[in-house]
């Protein structure tokens, strides 16, 4: 039965654990400039396309990925669209400040396994996966902006990369345990290991990197939304779901997924019925590999 307290979050309730492993990694500990140049771009109500163009054009991979992306199926435009500034205003600032974090953000996926049984590139896919099942329950529910959606999803394992680039002999323990006990969930393998879970190193991520509180609500509770309040539970009960769903269709790294089933408490909440969910089923396959592809895998 899920619990359904509300959770309120201190300005400094991190573990030593997790504020020291932050700050002792580089490569992931900031997002790289551009990607901020964007987001805070988008923040401002003044902000104009044109602005949007000077930050893109100085990014040529940048802008490759943003032609690529709007002259994809995904999108389906009827003709072929070769300037940066055709590209912004047919998908506008959200999209583009997606796939700017997302081209980032796939940087930060590119480590080494860990044996056999962990590759952070299936974890990226994983990732992915959830990202396009989250957008799709933000259109079939009404819930949320379906862009800023797919961004959430898209990091709310986040924190799993932290943990593994600051402490990385304990990650390999982690990975050692659910590899052999089933029974044994990735987060209790987490406590019993490090003393926290890679929701609590997510949100700091999110937290340092100057996200929208909600992103920081989404991976601190994706995996038990109904802990926070009504009025902030929407967007982790549809992260939850798109995590299960993706899960449920065996995309990428899915050991950290703690069950394929739904509970009935937050689809009623969310407005989503199980038929649903099997319509959706039918398409995800085909648009999880094109965004796959689309943003680097």
């Amino acid at each position: 039965m899920i619990q359904t307290e509300t959770k309120t979050d201190k300005p400094n309730d991190f573990p030593p654990i997790v504020e020291s492993s932050f700050h002792k990694i580089k490569n992931i500990a900031t997002l790289p400039a551009v990607a901020h140049q964007i987001m805070n771009l988008v923040a401002e109500p003044e902000s104009t396309t044109d602005d949007l163009r000077q930050i893109i054009v100085n990014d040529p991979a940048l802008s490759a990925c943003i032609l690529k992306v709007v002259n994809s199926s995904y999108y389906g435009f009827p003709q072929q669209i070769g300037s940066i500034d055709r590209a912004i205003v047919l998908l506008g600032l959200n999209a583009i400040k997606n796939i700017a974090i997302a081209t980032s953000l796939n940087k930060v996926f590119k480590s080494n396994r860990i044996g056999t049984d962990f590759d952070p590139c299936d974890l990226w896919a994983h990732s992915v996966a959830v990202a396009i099942c989250a957008r799709e329950l933000s259109v079939i529910s009404g819930y949320g902006d379906p862009d800023e959606v797919f961004l959430a999803g898209l990091i709310h394992d986040i924190g799993i990369m932290v943990e593994m680039q600051a402490n990385h002999q304990e990650f390999v323990e982690i990975i050692g345990i659910v590899s052999h006990e089933q029974d044994t969930t990735f987060r209790q393998a987490e406590e019993q290991v490090l003393g926290a879970t890679h929701e609590l190193f997510g949100a700091i991520t999110c937290r340092e990197w100057k996200f929208p509180p909600h992103f920081e609500r989404v991976v601190r509770y994706h995996h038990h939304p109904m802990e926070l309040s009504e009025t902030d539970r929407c967007l982790p009960a549809i992260v939850h779901v798109a995590d299960i769903l993706a899960a449920q269709i065996h995309e990428g790294y899915t050991r950290t997924v703690e069950t394929e089933t739904i509970d009935p408490e937050i689809l009623c909440f969310l407005n989503l019925q199980e038929s649903d969910l099997e319509a959706l089923g039918e398409s995800l396959r085909d648009s999880i590999h094109e965004a796959h592809q689309l943003l680097g895998g």
